[in-house]
């Protein structure tokens, strides 16, 4: 199975300003046939993530889809600041 933390995790380092302080974590879903994914990182870094009116995160979270139709489940990528 793919491990779609450590792909997302591998994704966003990049784009961000601290990469020490950003973790993903893959949740339980009532559903079982969706996996979601909360990213947790710094404010700022949630702010370039989520980007101008959110382009960016739906840009992530299309790429996440395109995994996951190779396992047959939704994805949900919520992101989270602390």
């Amino acid at each position: 199975m793919i491990d779609f933390e450590k792909v997302l995790l591998e994704m966003i380092k990049p784009m961000v300003d601290d990469e020490n302080s950003v973790s993903v974590k893959e949740m339980a879903s009532i559903d079982e046939n969706e996996i979601v994914i909360y990213v947790y990182a710094k404010n700022e870094d949630i702010a370039r993530l989520i980007g101008k009116q959110g382009t960016m995160a739906s840009a992530i979270r299309n790429m996440m889809a395109i995994g996951s139709r190779r396992v047959d489940k939704r994805i949900s990528v919520k992101f989270e600041s602390y």
